[in-house]
């Protein structure tokens, strides 16, 4: 009878966590069309006679395109200029600085692929993930074409400063791993230091339990549950992929294109096979969950340095508390209803007995403060299976001058979702956090001498 009432309790808790982001999915795709339609009406009634473009001489001589450029990385079910219309995955923080670029990645394909996706976004190209990992995976070995790179004269003369949200900080690493490794054919002149920093927000360093809870084995860390929120979002993907609906998959793509996965291709046969299974990236292990498991993270971070030249900052968010020795959701109305549910359940997670530990002296104590959809113990700094250097700040004029090749992290009260999408819902504080990333990369963040900003006097 106990089991039953397990067994009921875990679907009533499946269906609501599938209609709360199912509902969050639409809002987010309804609010970018109702942008949409505002903009093209306001353009089509209210259009000026004429636009002039003044550009004013600057007295320093330092031109915007002189500058690094900041590239905002997304992370899981993210996107980037161009899709959604005119929403904003990072709620405009792009507009606070001149030299800003947003790259769309796939939003939930792997971290290597999006990693090689990155680079090319940058540098021009046809988008090659490389022959073996292509051929071990089951996919194209080649991708989007990028005519024209957003940063062709990037080398290490001319590095570009990082920032990364969720898994998209992960996807920088790996990226800055495989320029150290020179893995791009034609570029054998690619070193760590193209990367002049690196900033994590929320960043998804060493796995979280959250995708336990999801639907990932936690045995293994590559296979679903059979009946869980993962295994709904696989149909859904494979579905939609398989429609390959062009105006609907312009406005947003999960990133499988490489996979071949559309109608044209696959017909009705080969829609039965990926869903059951056996053909696609869930059934070869190439997509974005496989790689959050702590499984997962271990395994790429056992190939991942933190490098003497690189300045690495983070923010780890938590949204929860301690009471009398137990940790608890630290309040509901600052938690968005999307991550609640999740928040509490990650608070009293516990490893299962019959499981081994995924690394020596794991403790499930260390697992409970989150933010709903990460551990806080995984957004300091990589710390598994090797720790790096890392370095608690609590002010930031406490670490001035800064030092490459060391981690230094802050601990921020909120959740995953905070300074992303919706910027009224931080309030305040997404100023405070975006102002000081960007003028750190502005003015404490050199190798040589600090740089010169526009209309600044020298």
């Amino acid at each position: 009878m106990i089991r039953w009432w397990i067994y009921a309790l875990q679907l009533a808790e499946l269906l609501v966590s599938s209609l709360v982001h199912v509902l969050y999915g639409l809002y987010i795709f309804s609010t970018a069309v109702a942008g949409d339609l505002s903009q093209a009406l306001t353009d089509r009634f209210f259009k000026p006679n004429a636009n002039i473009e003044v550009k004013s001489e600057d007295p320093s001589g330092t031109n915007v395109d002189d500058l690094p450029p900041i590239v905002l990385v997304h992370g899981i079910f993210g996107f980037g200029k161009g899709k959604l219309g005119g929403f904003s995955y990072f709620a405009g923080a792009e507009k606070k600085d001149e030299r800003v670029l947003v790259p769309d990645l796939g939003s939930l394909t792997g971290i290597y692929d999006r990693a090689r996706e990155l680079f090319y976004y940058l540098k021009g190209g046809q988008v090659d993930y490389g022959e073996e990992h292509s051929k071990a995976y089951g996919h194209s070995q080649f991708g989007r074409i990028y005519e024209q790179g957003n940063y062709p004269q990037w080398d290490e003369d001319h590095p570009i400063h990082f920032v990364g949200h969720s898994a998209g900080a992960q996807v920088v690493r790996v990226l800055q791993q495989m320029l150290a490794d020179k893995k791009f054919k034609g570029y054998e002149d690619t070193s760590e230091n193209w990367v002049l920093s690196i900033t994590s927000l929320s960043g998804a360093f060493n796995g979280t339990t959250r995708t336990y809870f999801d639907g990932m084995q936690p045995d293994d860390g590559k296979t679903m549950k059979p009946l869980s929120l993962l295994q709904l979002c696989r149909i859904g993907v494979i579905i939609y992929d398989w429609l390959d609906i062009p105006w609907l998959k312009d406005y947003y793509n999960f990133g499988f294109d490489h996979f071949n996965m559309s109608r044209k291709k696959l017909g009705a046969w080969g829609l039965v096979e990926c869903l059951l299974g056996n053909a696609g990236p869930f059934a070869t292990g190439d997509w974005i969950l496989t790689d959050l498991t702590i499984q997962g993270s271990m395994g790429m971070n056992s190939h991942l340095q933190t490098f003497p030249n690189t300045f690495y900052f983070s923010y780890a968010t938590k949204r929860t508390t301690k009471i009398l020795g137990v940790t608890v959701p630290s309040g509901i109305l600052g938690i968005h209803p999307l991550l609640f549910i999740r928040v509490l359940q990650m608070s009293q997670w516990r490893h299962p007995p019959d499981v081994p530990p995924p690394y020596k002296g794991y403790r499930d104590e260390d697992w409970q403060e989150n933010d709903g959809a990460l551990n806080t113990i995984s957004m300091t700094h990589p710390r598994l299976p090797i720790e790096h250097p890392s370095r608690l700040v609590v002010n930031d004029s406490d670490c001035l001058p800064l030092q490459p090749g060391i981690w230094y992290y802050k601990i921020v009260e909120a959740d995953h979702i905070l300074f992303i999408v919706n910027r009224e819902r931080a309030g305040v504080q997404f100023d405070l956090i975006y102002d000081s990333i960007f003028e750190r990369c502005r003015k404490h963040v050199f190798r040589k001498t600090p740089q010169i900003l526009p209309n600044q006097a020298p």
